[in-house]
């Protein structure tokens, strides 16, 4: 739990000030150095960015009255503001998850004994 809310956290505040791609650093850094299953790092990067993406677009739809999403929306044709809010929350999630499991792999390819589990490893050595 504790990595998805360091990868949600550091995520909202850095979108803040800096471009949106900025998403992956954290979720990039959490998967290499805290997660211990490819599998994991592709779920915990899926909510933990996708999350901050769409706590962010949230509160931008309450706060101009659904209007910017509105206006998405009619360009995307994805006829409702829910469903660019929903699509902002995929998106986001996808970025993050690909980064996380991108950071685990990383990892991983200095450690054989986590891809290969340590009874295969041994006979790399």
């Amino acid at each position: 739990m504790l990595p998805f809310f360091i990868i949600f956290a550091i995520t909202w505040f850095l979108n803040l000030f800096f471009p949106w791609w900025i998403g992956v650093a954290p979720a990039l850094i959490i998967g290499a150095l805290m997660l211990d299953r490819w599998v994991h790092a592709f779920l915990i990067g899926f909510a933990g960015v996708g999350s901050a993406w769409f706590v962010q677009a949230f509160y931008i739809h309450v706060l101009n009255e659904g209007i910017l999403t509105g206006r998405i929306a009619e360009m995307l044709q994805v006829h409702t503001s829910e469903n660019v809010l929903i699509l902002t929350f995929v998106i986001g999630g996808l970025m993050g998850a690909v980064a996380a499991t991108t950071g685990y792999f990383f990892k991983s390819a200095f450690k054989p004994d986590l891809i290969l589990g340590t009874k295969h490893a041994k006979h790399l050595k």
